[in-house]
Order: structure tokens, then sequence, then C-alpha cells
């Protein structure tokens, strides 16, 4: 059944895919742009405002909330700080009001599948963490927990919310992998920081397989994390990046450099995060890229 969905980021590295699959797959793809519409696919809003133009819900089976500045596009300041959490709880709480408005109106209920992020976890070590977790306590996690909190008029509404914890999402063409790739090209992708620690990856093909299985899904509600099963420690993803190269992964990048060239962001490209995709694969869904070599190959390839 054809669906009619709204995007907000979809000119993004996520929004872009999924509004690619949507349409390939014969769905109606509504773009929620900031700028002057510029045809009858797209509407305006300006979650600075908490504006939403009116009728722009009519019609709309799901909203796929995307909108974010990038967390690590700027050295970290204290104003870039406010821009990260500001830009996340704006879209959502403009997001969720303009959901409630509309099913008060019309008795209509509208699927919000919102974005959100692993670092609701923060730096957890070895532990095991499932979307039963509890937040961690650095700056990242706050966000996160502030971001999902920014819905919850919808979720008291009773509309099907879904927060989906994404990973690092590997792609060819953008992400948290694009420079990793990069440096392993040039034999520099060596391990960051200790190299113990876990990192949460997920494929932008399974990344938009997932958002789009949820959108099919409007019974599951509450969070999911978007990460792959076969989560990995830091070294092994660099060494697997360096056998599918076929370049050296042995050096260390430590974190005192990290924190030189990048900042306090540093700190989290280095925590260490065993996330479990628990209730994405009780739901039903199946990765198509579940092992980290097959992942790495299909990176390096593309």
């Amino acid at each position: 059944m054809t669906k009619r969905v709204a995007i907000t980021g979809s000119s993004g590295l996520i929004g872009g895919a999924l509004r690619r699959r949507l349409t390939d797959r014969g769905d109606v793809v509504v773009r929620v742009v900031r700028r002057q519409p510029s045809g009858p696919g797209e509407v305006q809003w300006d979650p600075s405002r908490g504006t939403l133009e009116p009728g722009a819900l009519e019609g709309v089976d799901a909203v796929v909330n995307l909108a974010g500045v990038g967390i690590g596009d700027k050295r970290w300041n204290a104003e870039h700080k406010r821009e990260v959490e500001r830009s996340r709880t704006d879209a959502t709480g403009t997001v969720a009001q303009a959901l409630v408005a509309h099913h008060e109106r019309t008795g209509e209920t509208v699927r919000l599948v919102n974005a959100s992020a692993v670092g609701y976890y923060g730096d957890r070590g070895d532990e095991r963490l499932t979307e039963t977790s509890a937040p961690g306590t650095d700056f990242l996690a706050g966000v996160v927990v502030r971001w999902e909190g920014a819905a919850q008029s919808a979720v008291e509404a009773g509309i099907p919310v879904a927060f989906t914890r994404t990973g690092l999402v590997m792609a060819p063409d953008g992400g948290a992998f694009q420079q990793v790739v990069m440096l392993g090209r040039l034999g520099l992708g060596g391990p960051m920081g200790s190299g113990r620690e876990w990192w949460p990856w997920i494929t932008l093909v399974d990344e938009v397989r997932a958002i789009t299985h949820l959108i099919d899904r409007p019974d599951l509600v509450g969070a999911f994390n978007l990460t792959s099963p076969g989560v990995a420690r830091q070294r092994d993803i660099a060494a697997a990046i360096g056998h599918a190269l076929s370049r050296p992964a042995l050096v260390p990048a430590p974190r005192f450099a990290l924190r030189a060239v990048v900042g306090e962001f540093a700190d989290y490209i280095t925590a260490s995060q065993r996330v479990e995709p628990a209730a994405l694969l009780a739901s039903g869904f199946t990765f198509e890229h579940s092992d980290l070599e097959p992942a790495v190959r299909w990176l390096v390839q593309r």
C-alpha cells in the first residue's frame, strides 16, 4: 500500500537515502524544508519558531524527523554545543506539537519516527547496552535525553512514536566512516584511543531499511537501537578496513592527539558503547549487513 511520508532533514546523508528508497518502492515523499517550497512535494517549516506550514500533515501517514546540525561538523565550543541541542529539541518539539494539533483537529493519528542516537548511553566500557539500559551522564547523553523528551507531548497524546538511536553509520559518501576510510587508503587508519573501545556501527543500507521497517510498523513504539548485531572493537574495525584496502592499520591515534585536532569531541570518538539492537531484532527485522567483514567490503568497494 502506497504511503505518504513527510521527512525533515531530507537533504542529509540518511534523509537523502531514505527519500530514494521510499520513492523507489512507490511511496509519496513530502520534503519539509526551511526555505521557500519549490513545488507541491515540499512544505515549509521554521523549527526555531516552532512553526510548520498549515495543512502540511494532510494525508500524511508518517513523519520521519531527522533534523539537527551535525555533531562533528565544527570544533566544539559553547555555542556549537548549544546549537547541537537546540536544533534537535526545537525540531522535535515542533513536529510533536504539529502532530498533536493535527490529531485534535482531524482525529487522525500520524506515525512519528524520530531520530535519536546511541549517545544516549554515554561511555560505558564493556557493558552490554540495550534499549532498557539507563542513560549516561555526559553532555551528549543529556542532549539525547532532552531530544527524545521533546516528543513527550506526542507520546502523551497517543501518537505512535519510535526513537531511532542510531550508531556510527557506514556510508561511502558521508557520515562517521568517510574520514576513517580516507585515512585507511593513506595507510593511516590505525586504532583511535586504545582500540579496545566498542563502536556501534550500522551500514547506511540497514539504517534506511530499519527506518522503513518502523514506518511500516506503527505498533512499534519507544526506543530502537539502530546498530548492527555485529558490534566490534575499534581496533578490529580499523583492521578490517585496512585488510579490505590492502593497507596497514597499525599506528594508533592517541586520545591526546585527537583532542589537539578536534577538541572535546575526541572524547566521544574514543567512547566505548557496546550497543545491541535488541528491540529491533525482537520486532522481526533482519539485517543485510550483520557481520563486520562483509559490511566493510561493501563500504570500501562502494
